[in-house]
């Protein structure tokens, strides 16, 4: 199994990465800098690499346990990477060109992005509340067993 610290230290870059880019795309100016460009990638980055890590390191051995609950777990929380890559993937169609933020309405460009965040955030927050704890019995069952 995994380290849920590493899990947790993913989600709190994502979490502060998800607060700064939430105040700087308010104001239009900052949306054109290479400075937000950057984080903005790298939070995608972050975020996709986290549900990919999670996807080949975590559910495999929940969605095997005994256990329906925790097999019910771990197939919420995977459909949920679904979700949140399928709203990426469409969120990039929308608002990226070659690698760069391409902004035409700076309105809907602040709502599409609050709600991907948004969407991040509940599922970080859902993580450490539902998800973890699983984790961790499981693993303690394990090392019991």
């Amino acid at each position: 199994m995994i380290h849920i610290d590493h899990l947790n230290e993913q989600n709190h870059e994502i979490a502060e990465l998800t607060k700064v880019l939430s105040y700087m795309i308010n104001d239009r100016e900052i949306c054109d800098t290479d400075i937000l460009n950057n984080l903005f990638f790298s939070y995608i980055k972050k975020v996709t690499e986290h549900l990919q890590f999670e996807e080949k390191n975590l559910y495999q051995a929940l969605m095997i346990h005994s256990d329906n609950k925790v097999r019910q777990t771990a197939n919420r929380f995977l459909s949920g990477s679904s979700e949140i890559k399928r709203v990426f993937k469409q969120y990039q169609k929308r608002w990226c060109r070659h690698n760069k933020l391409y902004i035409k309405n700076h309105a809907k460009f602040m709502q599409d992005s609050d709600d991907m965040f948004e969407l991040v955030f509940d599922r970080i927050v859902d993580e450490a509340e539902r998800l973890y704890p699983v984790v961790r019995d499981v693993m303690d069952e394990m090392e019991a067993a």
